[in-house]
């Protein structure tokens, strides 16, 4: 397991072409540097980039993800539809920009709520399923569908909202152990515990220095108590 504190661009120059096997991640929305989920406003980190410069970042990413995993790869990416001056916007208008095929969309029923009477109540999430090409497959050992209901998780108030492990979990179980595992937005680590709890090699990384110890800590606190039973 190899975890640094850097930018997600600058880790994956360091490879070469078609070095990972799967991609499990889930970037920074750009909501705003004040959001709500019910009635509780709060100021989670910055995230409020012009709309413009934040699809041309997450299309620059995208793309350097594609280069750096193999070409029967599969990134999951999980993202949501956004309201923004009074208007949807999908995140689908920046990944048809990039190099990556669509092979699914799943909806995440997270309960995420935010109760605006002006529109129908938004409870939920997509992870798209992004390959290189059309023949990719996986094996769905768990019999999931594409509407699922993982459980949103908070870790000691630094995340309001992270990875369920379940969720990481249920996705990683489709593929054999020891893949080479990238995620480029770390956050709280749950990839982290998910890849040593089921045998996977990951990569990963995390910007922002609070974030990073917090996860860090997350973890080594996590494969201690496994040491220990």
């Amino acid at each position: 397991m190899k975890i640094t504190n850097e930018d997600n661009m600058k880790l994956m120059s360091r490879y070469g072409d078609n070095h990972f096997d799967l991609c499990i991640t889930s970037p920074p929305y750009n909501l705003g540097n004040k959001h709500h989920t019910g009635n509780k406003y709060f100021t989670p980190y910055k995230d409020d980039l012009n709309e413009v410069d934040y699809q041309k970042k997450q299309i620059e990413f995208l793309n350097e993800l594609h280069r750096v995993c193999k070409d029967d790869s599969s990134v999951f990416y999980n993202h949501k539809n956004r309201i923004r001056n009074g208007l949807q916007i999908s995140p689908y208008e920046w990944i048809f920009q990039t190099k990556w095929k669509v092979k699914q969309e799943i909806v995440w029923y997270n309960r995420s709520q935010n109760f605006d009477n002006i529109r129908f109540y938004p409870f939920t999430e997509r992870i798209f399923w992004l390959s290189k090409s059309k023949e990719t497959k996986f094996k769905n050992n768990i019999g999931l569908t594409d509407f699922n209901k993982w459980k949103p998780e908070g870790t000691n108030k630094k995340h309001k909202r992270a990875f369920p492990l379940s969720l990481c979990e249920a996705i990683l179980l489709c593929y054999p152990k020891n893949l080479k595992v990238i995620e480029p937005y770390l956050g709280s680590g749950t990839m982290a515990i998910a890849c040593h709890n089921l045998g996977f090699n990951l990569t990963a990384c995390e910007l922002d220095k609070e974030y990073y110890n917090a996860a860090m800590k997350r973890i080594n606190n996590h494969t201690a108590q496994l040491r220990i039973c």
